[in-house]
């Protein structure tokens, strides 16, 4: 509620600024701030009835002069609530830095095909395959919202493809058992051992590990209960947490002896550990379960770093993986590569793929299959040589 000088209410939408003028603002369907003074707080009210009256209006009657522009901030801002915090930032960066330059002042209803290919085209020599497919998704599911709530008749984007190929799967990175074995061996003598073995024995995302609090754990049942993610921004210089990647990835999942046994030694050293006085802030994030707007206090988190006190950031963690790989004698990985080992070594010892999805947290099955799971060339022999005992 907004409020006079005098710090009384004055109605939603409404304040008073300090030369005693009344400001009525919302913000209107395509996502854009809009805002008008008046002397006389009742006029700034009826104007602000009626602006939000003919933007409801509007909403029914799409404008065929909205601009690509206004349409994605609009989009995500409406879309984006479903979303994970990467994943509305790496739509935004698309957006601003490939798609804007080529059709952001034109209107909704006049981008083609041509257009679309035109964004593709003009990435090719200069963006990873994997780059150019986020500008793809995410024009896709812009323009889908917009056909789908009649903006346009028809998805411009139709039979339009990008050429340069994705990393194949068979490039993704994974530990063989051998890499494990060499990896676990070394690593054993570091402070984040834990955090390590911790994903090799979950399979969790390293921003929902950072994300962990104690009340995430149920040790009678020996599960714990993934509900987000916590991340440091560099830009903003600070730790936010969000919701959970999809709602698949809000999950239970069984705990094994050794996660437990790691969980357990982490505790008992909770009294005595280093504590930052920053440790006291509260981060907010929204339930995608209750849809409900939650928060946790990061003295709670259950990986704290030694020396500093705080979460270790995610690029901490992969410049001692770095260095850890060198001592081992094997290739460097990132900390994503330990759930990619993770669901391989699942795999390999006779694990569901059914099962594996929802212990990942994937909305489908085939993004576990295609992303997540590889066969090393050790099972395959052994298959292999199973195929030749039957006969």
């Amino acid at each position: 509620m907004g409020k006079n000088l005098k710090g009384k209410e004055i109605g939603r939408g409404i304040d008073q600024r300090a030369d005693g003028r009344y400001r009525a603002r919302f913000v209107n369907r395509c996502g854009n701030r809009i805002e008008e003074c008046f002397d006389d707080p009742k006029k700034a009210k009826q104007w602000l009835e009626r602006e939000r009256a003919l933007d409801k209006q509007y909403a029914k009657s799409p404008d065929p002069g909205m601009r690509v522009d206004d349409w994605f901030s609009f989009w995500i801002e409406k879309h984006g609530r479903d979303l994970a915090p990467n994943t509305i930032r790496n739509y935004k960066e698309r957006y601003e830095k490939n798609i804007k330059p080529v059709i952001g002042k034109m209107r909704l209803i006049d981008v083609k095909p041509m257009h679309c290919k035109q964004i593709f085209n003009e990435m090719e020599d200069l963006y990873a395959g994997s780059t150019i497919r986020q500008a793809y998704i995410a024009m896709g599911s812009m323009f889908r919202y917009a056909l789908d709530n009649g903006y346009i008749s028809k998805h411009p984007m139709d039979g339009v493809r990008f050429n340069k190929p994705v990393r194949a799967v068979d490039d993704i990175r994974y530990l063989t058992s051998e890499e494990q074995a060499a990896f676990l061996k070394v690593a054993k003598r570091s402070h984040n051992y834990n955090q390590y073995s911790f994903l090799l024995e979950t399979g969790l995302r390293t921003s929902e590990m950072i994300g962990l609090v104690w009340d995430d754990i149920d040790w009678d049942n020996r599960t714990l209960t993934v509900k987000r993610n916590v991340e440091y921004r560099p830009k903003e210089g600070c730790w936010r947490a969000g919701p959970t990647k999809s709602m698949a990835s809000y999950r239970t999942i069984p705990l094994t002896n050794r996660a437990m046994d790691i969980l357990e030694a982490v505790h008992a050293t909770v009294a005595n550990r280093k504590r930052s006085p920053r440790l006291e802030t509260r981060l907010e994030y929204l339930d995608r379960r209750s849809g409900k707007l939650e928060y946790i206090v990061m003295k709670d988190l259950v990986f704290i770093n030694y020396r500093t006190g705080m979460p270790s950031k995610n690029s901490s963690y992969d410049t001692h993986l770095y260095k850890l790989c060198e001592e081992a004698g094997i290739k460097r990985f990132c900390m994503h590569v330990l759930r990619h080992t993770y669901a391989t070594r699942a795999i390999e010892r006779g694990m569901q793929a059914k099962y594996l999805q929802k212990l990942l947290g994937h909305s489908s099955i085939q993004t576990t299959m295609d992303r997540y799971v590889h066969v090393s060339l050790a099972s395959m022999r052994e298959a292999v040589n199973q195929f030749e005992c039957q006969e």
